[in-house]
């Protein structure tokens, strides 16, 4: 298979794994269009940071479990103004950090930058997405072919579903240089091709539409499908009377696409159609009630369809009253819908980690308000700098704002309802020295400890065990005994504190005073804290 080599991708290959473990601190909630200290427990969330460290901040909660991934990543068209940040142990990798991404003839390393930043993000997304699910990812020109390669690496070539085509204007440039561009791409890929499904799209009143019932058949309305095909064998080649006396045969090098009995079956059912004069070449009549429940989709998405950028822009002054949008090319709304409903079910998890202005979050509301789903969204996104240089929260003034704002209705559109959690990116889980950060408390701590040996959530739940019991596991017990501020030993007295029975036993400690062999002959592992607590 093909790879892309660019400046740095070696040093970048590894680099979510260097990424250093935050968590998440919780900074309010929004539930029933009003804001809360306390978390509303929804699953929807809005996270506050570099989207890098959000990705690995959400895997002990949510690796393999995201169904669909939709991000929208900066273009590298050398307009964007993005800033390459991620802190790669490298020194030429280090002189980029801080400086503004240039334009082609400006910057000669622009498209290395960009390789470089979304290489390890794409890794950690590969993560969370579930074995079943599915990632969209838009882009244009600038970056399409290395991006195509980047993933056939990450996902696998065989997991390449699509290229989608999507109309984002209404109206060519007339100022284009060259030629003037109205598509973008957006890429998809599944986790496991085998076991990715897809769902038919709704049927539209305009796919509907094309159903008519000229000769008021009781069956209901239907439309004609064409009764010829291309010509594999001679059998099906034959003459056809139609009702006024004239003899038809298919056109050149076709037959009918059914043998004669078959056809004088249809006929008698009334399922052949000769057009209105009775004297047309025949057709087949295809009921609307007989057809699938929604439409296959294809690769080519329409602006009357799913939206532009134009609509998206429009939605955006609207639900902010003001005269400019916040984004020059936000996605609409319908877009993000036709990927939600093509690629999850009612209760899934979509994650978008470049949020933007919040388009993914705003569909997500729209399908679970008009199908009364579950669907859940989780949003990331990170300061971005104004033409003066100033530090913009995005997040909270405009991502989070306007979710809470379709949640509350706006102008004459009726509010959505639905609820979420804002986080913001809290402390590094293990100090410099490499001992744990105690400020993030023992409960985050434990969450990280049990994901690092199961790679499951520490689930929440009363137990019957000590209070130092994680959870079982594949028949094997976690426990992490550990104090802020005393020295812990695993030795007799704690064994007689457990009660949960399983194969093998994992514990966790400052100090053990068992010997190797009794450890060995009760099917014992002992894990010095903080040594032997896994950094991922």
């Amino acid at each position: 298979m093909p790879t892309l080599h660019w400046i740095g991708k070696d040093k970048v290959i590894n680099h979510h794994m260097d990424v250093p473990f935050k968590v998440l601190e919780h900074s309010y909630g929004f539930d029933n269009g009003t804001q809360t200290d306390q978390e509303t427990n929804s699953g929807n969330k809005i996270i506050h940071g570099d989207n890098l460290e959000a990705l690995k901040a959400l895997l002990p909660e949510y690796e393999g479990k995201v169904k669909c991934i939709y991000i929208d990543p900066p273009y590298n068209t050398g307009n964007e103004s993005w800033v390459y940040n991620d802190n790669v142990n490298d020194p030429k990798i280090k002189k980029w950090l801080g400086q503004v991404v240039g334009k082609e003839a400006e910057d000669l390393t622009r498209h290395d930058k960009w390789l470089c930043m979304m290489y390890p993000r794409l890794k950690l997304l590969h993560k969370l997405l579930s074995e079943d699910g599915a990632i969209f990812i838009s882009c244009d020109d600038n970056e399409q072919a290395n991006l195509k390669l980047v993933c056939d690496e990450i996902w696998g070539s065989g997991n390449f579903i699509n290229n989608i085509i999507w109309q984002k204007k209404y109206s060519p440039q007339n100022d284009a240089r060259y030629l003037s561009d109205m598509h973008d791409f957006i890429i998809m890929y599944s986790k496991n091709k085998n076991l990715f499904k897809r769902n038919l799209l709704p049927r539209n009143d305009e796919q509907n539409n094309r159903y008519k019932n000229p000769d008021n058949d009781p069956r209901g309305v239907w439309k004609s499908s064409d009764l010829s095909a291309k010509r594999i064998t001679e059998k099906d080649l034959y003459e056809i009377t139609t009702p006024s006396g004239r003899t038809v045969m298919p056109p050149k090098g076709r037959s009918w696409v059914v043998g004669k009995e078959k056809f004088e079956e249809l006929v008698k059912e009334n399922r052949i159609w000769f057009g209105e004069s009775g004297d047309n070449v025949p057709s087949v009549k295809k009921f609307l009630k007989e057809v699938q429940d929604g439409t296959v989709p294809v690769t080519l998405w329409l602006r009357n369809e799913v939206g532009d950028n134009q609509e998206a822009r429009q939605i955006l002054k609207a639900i902010f009253n003001e005269s400019n949008a916040p984004f020059e090319t936000p996605k609409p709304p319908r877009l993000m819908e036709r990927i939600i409903r093509l690629a999850t079910n009612e209760n899934d998890i979509i994650l978008d980690s470049f949020a933007g202005s919040a388009s993914t979050a705003h569909a997500v509301l729209n399908i679970n308000s008009n199908e009364a789903s579950q669907r859940k969204f989780i949003l990331i996104q990170v300061d971005e700098t104004n033409k003066k240089g100033e530090a913009i929260n995005i997040a909270e003034d405009v991502t989070a704002e306007r979710v809470k704002r379709v949640i509350n209705g706006y102008g004459t559109t009726e509010g959505a309802s639905g609820s979420f959690d804002f986080y913001e990116l809290g402390q590094h889980m293990f100090l410099e020295d490499g001992n744990l950060n105690e400020i993030i408390g023992v409960e985050k701590i434990r969450q990280y400890v049990y994901y690092t040996e199961t790679k499951t959530p520490l689930a929440k739940t009363k137990h019957k065990d000590n209070k130092h019991f994680l959870g079982k596991h594949n028949d094997t017990a976690y426990y992490f005994n550990y104090e802020q501020d005393e020295v812990t030993t695993l030795d007799h007295a704690f064994l007689a504190t457990m009660k949960t029975k399983a194969e093998q036993y994992v514990i966790y400690a400052d100090n053990c005073l068992l010997t190797k062999d009794y450890m060995t002959k009760h099917y014992i592992v002992f894990k010095k804290i903080p040594r032997d607590i896994t950094r991922f």
